[in-house]
């Protein structure tokens, strides 16, 4: 039965079938001719996949982010960064990646991420003389920030899916968000210093302390949220009504770059981005019950126990995993696909789900600016109008720095658990 089920998902996804249905037949077909399983139970598990109250935060957080980035935040904060980093050799891609790190606080996606910042970065780099191809993949590098850094919608799907709390995963990612950021940047001057890349020009002290007083409040929302969570003054999925209406505040009353007709078509793309995601939570629990009844995650935790029982070990072959994995699926399919099974793994060797839950979102972060499926690198390839394989290569320092900085998590767990 678990056979034709992964047989008929991949076959699916070699057809070009969009997942969520590949995920929805794999599951129909293995039950009619593996399974005595009566189909009622179908929409049951659909309708129990989406039937959770943390999940409400996946349209309210969609619905921040869209509002954020239509009220063109990312213009604020990537002055922000411009005086923070824009002094030093290559300080146009110091800016992306710091930009990307505040924006990836708002927008918890990195599709999101790119688009916005890479719309604001990547003409000016072009004008500089960087090259076309090496623009786009900085900011589609740094883009991948905005699944690592909180609030983030990856982390909200791994917590209900492996029942880990969303409150410590959003705090366990600042630390790690935060290295993962510094790292880019010093990739970002090493290349800067060997390709000759200009500074920008200091800003005086009045003109820092306006770009710096604009963005503040943009940057009152993710402070909000995670203040709150920590507080206790309300939970993960509440934190998210609150992005929304800061945001509604900061985008009609403060920087007056909303408008009702801009907001009915946030609204729009907000129904039909989270329509899509909760299908999705929904035919990926029909596809873990399946899983989970045929004792998969408790047979692959025996066969990798009886070939090691050393946590880094096992954590340095799921790293392999994840990477291969998110090579060829979306982060979202990839949970789906590999939590049911690799908790098994977790609860054998006593490891911190929340650890367990930021590791693995870091790592198929990578698959973001990974082809043939990495989204953050065709958008930025689309933005500057390049093809995708040049700056595929380009990223490859940026792909280094992140799979690095994964080895460095497995024998340092604590610098992923530090909130925890």
């Amino acid at each position: 039965m678990v056979l034709i089920l992964f047989a008929c998902f991949f076959l699916f996804l070699l057809l070009g079938v969009p997942i969520v249905i590949a995920l929805g037949i794999a599951s129909l077909v293995s039950l009619s001719v593996g399974s005595d399983i009566p189909f009622l139970i179908l929409p049951q598990k659909i309708f129990n996949g989406m039937n959770s109250f943390p999940f409400m935060a996946i349209p309210l957080f969609l619905l921040a982010g869209n509002i954020m980035a239509e009220a063109k935040i990312s213009d604020k904060l990537v002055g922000l960064a411009a005086v923070i980093v824009g002094r030093f050799p290559g300080g146009l891609a110091h800016m992306a990646v710091g930009a990307s790190a505040f924006f990836g606080a708002i927008s918890g996606s990195a599709p999101a991420t790119t688009a916005a910042i890479g719309a604001v970065v990547i003409p000016p780099m072009a004008k500089r003389g960087y090259d076309p191809a090496y623009s786009a993949a900085v900011v589609a590098s740094s883009g991948a920030l905005g699944l690592i850094i909180p609030p983030s919608l990856t982390m909200v799907i791994f917590g209900v899916m492996a029942g880990a709390s969303i409150g410590k995963l959003f705090l366990c990612g600042i630390v790690p968000g935060a290295m993962l950021a510094a790292a880019l940047i010093a990739a970002n001057y090493i290349i800067a210093r060997r390709r000759g890349f200009a500074r920008e020009a200091p800003f005086t002290r009045r003109e820092a302390w306006v770009v710096v007083k604009d963005s503040l409040v943009a940057l009152m929302m993710p402070l909000l949220i995670l203040g709150g969570i920590y507080s206790g003054a309300f939970t993960a999925t509440e934190s998210a009504a609150v992005a929304c209406l800061y945001g509604l505040i900061v985008g009609f009353f403060f920087y007056r770059t909303l408008s009702l007709r801009s907001l009915a078509t946030i609204l729009k793309t907000t129904a039909e981005n989270a329509a899509l995601v909760m299908f999705l939570m929904g035919t990926a629990n029909l596809f873990g019950y399946i899983i989970t009844a045929e004792q998969v995650p408790q047979d692959f935790a025996a066969f990798v126990l009886g070939f090691t029982d050393d946590v880094r070990i096992v954590m340095l072959l799921v790293l392999v995993l994840l990477l291969v994995v998110g090579t060829f699926l979306d982060n979202v399919a990839a949970l789906v696909l590999l939590v049911p099974t690799l908790m098994g793994i977790v609860s054998a060797l006593n490891i911190d789900p929340v650890y367990f839950g930021v590791f693995t979102i870091i790592a198929l972060a990578v698959g973001q600016i990974t082809p043939p499926v990495g989204l953050n690198l065709f958008i930025a390839a689309n933005i500057a109008k390049q093809p995708v394989e040049p700056v595929a290569a380009e990223a490859l320092p940026y792909i280094a720095v992140y799979v690095l900085m994964l080895l460095l998590f497995i024998p340092f767990p604590g610098l992923l658990t530090l909130f925890n």
